[in-house]
């Protein structure tokens, strides 16, 4: 049980939610934007002196039962909710195992993704496998040294990363890189990897340190992303992550629909990225 990350999250979930989104009267001389400890210790059936406790770290270790009442009074998400096990120690309802071997299968489904770029990541966003639509747009990851093959890394770490996002989305790359890694890294406190690579950010990124303070925790499964490319300008495409939750591994398709300007520029895409003009491994994301 991790004692002061759970108190703190707990401190952020009841800050972040209105009196009248559980259904409470503001009133008047509120000191606080969110909930009070007495509000939350009602919602969720506990006794206001056991949920302080939990907040200055000296609680004991709740039980599921209390769990899941603080998850519904907070309104947390199904992340968040899984986030909240985990700080205290417990598995929600799965067992995973990480493996850095590619499923045959998501091999597969990348191989005959010739018209999309695609990439199979690991959890903690260190990349497996790149179609050649994906190397064209984002350079060619794999290509570097094994250390330098994650995303997140590479956008806090690497300029030229961040220069394939438009400037203005970039602030929304980074709060997603974080709290996609603050999830994994409570899901899997025994890996050692994602714990190291938050360690280092920690240490090398005033930005990334600044975000892991807020305990922003989620997990995307789709949206839209701007990539800029040098050869056909800004691409605009439609997310969706596949996961599997046994091998910790997500295949990430970029797509856009048939007919559409961006799809042209995808075509355009295929058709440049053989000519290798998307400036090799330095060009990754």
């Amino acid at each position: 049980m991790n004692r002061n990350e759970l108190a703190d999250f707990l401190r952020r979930g009841r800050a972040r939610i209105t009196p009248a989104a559980v259904g409470l009267t503001a009133g008047p001389r509120r000191r606080t934007p969110g909930l009070r400890r007495e509000e939350v210790a009602a919602l969720a059936g506990m006794s206001v002196d056991y949920y302080t406790r939990l907040e200055q770290s000296r609680g004991p270790r709740p039980s599921r039962q209390t769990l899941t009442a603080l998850a519904r009074a907070l309104r947390l998400t199904e992340v968040e909710h899984d986030h909240l096990f985990h700080l205290a120690g417990e598995e929600p309802s799965r067992r995973e195992t990480a493996s850095s071997h590619v499923r045959p299968g998501l091999l597969m489904i990348l191989d005959r993704l010739d018209d999309a770029p695609a990439q199979i990541l690991n959890d903690h966003g260190g990349v497996l496998a790149q179609n050649d639509l994906a190397k064209a747009m984002v350079g060619d990851v794999l290509a570097r040294p094994p250390r330098e093959r994650n995303l997140a890394r590479l956008f806090f770490l690497d300029p030229a990363a961040r220069a394939l996002f438009p400037e203005e989305d970039l602030a929304d790359h980074a709060r997603g890189h974080v709290a996609s890694l603050r999830a994994v890294t409570a899901a899997h406190p025994g890996d050692p990897e994602p714990a190291a690579l938050v360690a280092e950010l920690r240490a090398s990124s005033e930005e990334f340190a600044s975000l892991w303070a807020e305990h922003e925790v989620a997990l995307r499964d789709r949206a839209t992303k701007r990539f800029l490319h040098p050869v056909v300008g800004v691409l605009e495409l439609e997310c969706e992550v596949m996961l599997s939750h046994r091998h910790r591994q997500l295949l990430i398709v970029h797509s856009a629909r048939p007919g559409t300007p961006m799809h042209e520029k995808l075509r355009l895409l295929r058709v440049v990225g053989s000519q290798n003009l998307s400036a090799g491994p330095a060009r990754t994301a």
